[in-house]
């Protein structure tokens, strides 16, 4: 294998059928582990779905799914781990059936507890027994089966063991010495109450997925495509290429990612950025694909489908934080590799224990099936992915994108929130507030050489001189060249003349002398305004050309935001790149202290910053939108991006959030809190459960009746327990 192949590993995402607990979760991790050029597997029990990496090989998928079926279980497709969406009742027959049968063996126990002692003739009980413990129950002898033949041991092990040992003492009495007295019914009824758990735990699971259903439902089945004879023809999604003229009308959703090229409308972005109110929309304007058209009919030009559009990233997102694994799970992983035999160890020491004290082996067996029963390995499963796939989807609906399960973790802990200014505490769109040429240069010349030379930009101050050039009706050109200073400016040559743009520092690393325009300087800055000069290379040294003075508002909400952040006892931080004066003024208007700003930090600076706020033992998020703020994410303990900035943040963060609504900050770290506090519960009542369950058990106090009844509930509570989050709200 070459180096540069394996530089590059490849995912593969697939299904896998017929887990039921923790322990399944491990084996079938083990077992794709072992396929030679798989690098890391991990598998989820909420979605029944694995995520594995691996080094590029065409046979690999194949291999794959060979080794869960050797590991004893069903390779499914990879984008239907799980029915989408089907009736209630669905998969409910098997727990009728065991209901219908095994209630007349239950009657005698609720006769018991009002005084009248009667039994069903023992030939009766072994009729309705029989079909429940290997017709509906024969699923559990064949993943146990599996599981003994992986050496291994899960849930259904336990539940076959012990069901059977049930059965066969009944059988043993009645064939034997003649008892009417049997214990048909605790082996009927215990696999009944499973299956009614494992039916539950599949409709809460389901529930569970509600977010990446409700995602990939945006997705319309056709598109009306113009054609270039004039007429119209609906293809199918799938068909839609970039660059085709889509006909979107009123009511309908839009097919994909494009731009507006004929028509006005408003547009309800509510499922995919969380915002309640619909967006105008005008020709020119970017419309998403899964939004959806309130009212006028237009025309629009497809720029990205498939996988590049921005719904199908979004989707990606949530399914790569419900697919991954919470560092918590270690060490529910470390305990699920060993529940399974340990149990069955205690089990044997709970007959050899009746035994030994003079129980008859009747008892003795009945007590050592109770253990069996009760041990639930699959709450312990559930717990964790349960939580993170309620916490992460509700998130999404939100407009809060959770990109791992470890910045998810990691985000309830911080203490100290970072911002950028531009396009994150600001609009980022800074206006040319004052040009002022020095004396003697003619303003409109110099602004037109300005807007020259910044005319290939996309930095909102480039945009800003540009735009004041035509609003000017100021002609400019291209520039000859161009070349951008990392953190400085830009320097290039407009009509064999060459110039530079930057800030001040820089201009004072170069040693312009500013002294012509010195008192503007100091006038600007204390209005807050952000600077920048034009300095032409001329013989003998650099001279100053004009001053450029910018100012930008505040995003309506930062400053609410940042009063919410203060009131959760956060450390809040601004660091920025403008001058000093500039920075404070706009922290003055955001409600920031000075000893909460620092000014002046070049982008490469940043990421320093935030590792030495690390350092100091904070646990720090930083929130930016830009190129020169990724750095600075994948610095922090958690990174969070404007999902209005660029791509390259949003790769770079750990939360992305789809509006650049600055409150949606405190969004994010409120959901990674209830999420983590739902986790703990989880892991709490599923170990305390088993904790307090076993050894009563153990020492006879409960019967496998009542023990089936509480297994088959506990991974219910745990999935109802999680799906609670799906009630939060901004």
């Amino acid at each position: 294998m070459n180096t540069s192949t394996a530089a590059v590993p490849a995912s593969l995402d697939l299904g896998v059928g017929g887990m039921t607990c923790a322990s399944c979760v491990n084996r079938v991790e083990r077992a794709l582990k072992k396929v030679p050029g798989v690098r890391d597997a991990t598998v989820n029990l909420a979605t029944e779905s694995a995520r594995v990496t691996y080094a590029p090989s065409d046979e690999m998928e194949a291999q794959l799914r060979r080794a869960v079926r050797n590991a004893g279980y069903e390779p499914r497709a990879a984008d239907a781990p799980m029915e989408a969406d089907p009736s209630p009742w669905h998969g409910f027959l098997p727990v009728a059936l065991g209901l219908l049968l095994s209630l007349p063996l239950m009657v005698p126990m609720v006769g018991d507890l009002l005084g009248r002692h009667w039994m069903l003739p023992a030939w009766q009980q072994f009729l309705l027994a029989t079909p429940v413990q290997f017709v509906l129950g024969a699923r559990f002898y064949r993943a146990g089966w599996h599981a003994l033949k992986a050496g291994t041991g899960n849930m259904d092990l336990l539940v076959a063991i012990g069901t059977s040992a049930g059965w066969g003492l009944s059988v043993w009495l009645w064939l034997a010495q003649g008892q009417d007295h049997l214990y048909f019914e605790a082996s009927a009824v215990v696999v009944t109450l499973v299956l009614l758990g494992k039916w539950l735990e599949t409709r809460a699971k389901r529930q569970t997925t509600t977010a990446i259903r409700a995602l990939q439902s945006l997705r319309p089945e056709v598109a009306h495509v113009l054609l270039r004879s004039g007429g119209e023809a609906d293809l199918p999604l799938a068909e839609v290429l970039s660059g085709d003229q889509l006909v979107v009308r009123p009511g309908e959703r839009v097919p994909a990612d494009g731009v507006v090229e004929q028509g006005d409308t408003h547009v309800d972005e509510s499922m995919l950025t969380g915002e309640p109110l619909p967006v105008s929309k005008g020709v020119g304007a970017r419309v998403t694909g899964g939004s959806i058209n309130a009212e006028g009919r237009f025309v629009m030009r497809a720029t990205a489908v498939g996988k590049e559009s921005v719904l199908a990233r979004i989707i990606r997102l949530v399914e790569d934080a419900q697919a991954a694994k919470a560092p918590i799970q270690r060490m529910v992983d470390q305990v699920s590799a060993v529940f399974v035999p340990v149990v069955l160890g205690l089990a044997v020491a709970t007959l050899a224990g009746w035994l030994w004290v003079g129980a008859d082996a009747e008892e003795a067996l009945i007590h050592a099936v109770a253990v069996l029963v009760i041990a639930c390995p699959c709450a312990l499963g559930l717990a964790t992915p349960a939580a993170i796939m309620a916490g992460t989807g509700v998130a999404a609906r939100q407009g809060i994108l959770i990109k791992d399960a470890e910045a998810l973790e990691r985000a309830h802990r911080v203490d100290t929130v970072a911002f950028d200014k531009t396009g994150t505490l600001t609009v980022g769109q800074p206006r040319l507030v004052a040009f002022v040429p020095v004396p003697g240069a003619d303003e409109n010349d110099q602004l037109a050489v300005a807007a020259s030379l910044q005319s290939g930009s996309e930095h909102p101050l480039a945009r800003a001189v540009v735009g004041a050039a035509r609003d000017r009706g100021i002609a400019f050109v291209a520039p000859d060249s161009v070349r951008a200073v990392a953190g400085r400016g830009t320097e290039g040559e407009v009509g064999h003349r060459s110039f530079l743009i930057g800030s001040l520092r820089w201009m004072q690393e170069l040693q312009v002398p500013l002294a012509p325009v010195q008192a503007q300087v100091d006038r600007l800055q204390g209005e807050g305004a952000t600077l920048s000069a034009l300095v032409e290379r001329v013989t003998g040294g650099l001279a100053l050309r004009a001053l450029m003075a910018f100012a930008d508002e505040p995003k309506p909400g930062a400053a609410p935001a940042i009063g919410l952040l203060r009131a959760r006892g956060l450390r809040l931080l601004m660091i920025s790149g403008d001058n000093r004066a500039a920075a404070h003024a706009m922290a003055r208007r955001l409600g920031l202290t000075p000893d909460e700003v620092q000014a002046e930090v070049l982008p490469g600076e940043k990421a320093t910053r935030v590792a030495a706020l690390r350092e100091g033992g904070h646990v720090v998020a930083m929130v930016g939108d830009g190129v020169n703020d990724a750095p600075a994410l994948a610095a922090a303990d958690v990174g969070i991006a404007m999902g209005t900035g660029t791509d390259v943040a949003m790769h770079a963060a750990g939360i992305t959030l789809m509006r650049g609504d600055v409150g949606l900050v405190a969004g994010a770290l409120d959901i990674s809190h209830r999420t983590v506090v739902k986790i703990r519960q989880n892991l709490f009542w599923a170990f305390a459960y088993n904790v307090a369950g076993i050894p009563l058990a153990a020492l006879g106090y409960l019967n496998p009746v009542v023990a089936g009844a509480a297994m088959a509930l506990s991974s219910v509570s745990v999935l109802t327990n999680a799906l609670l989050l799906k009630r939060w709200r901004l």
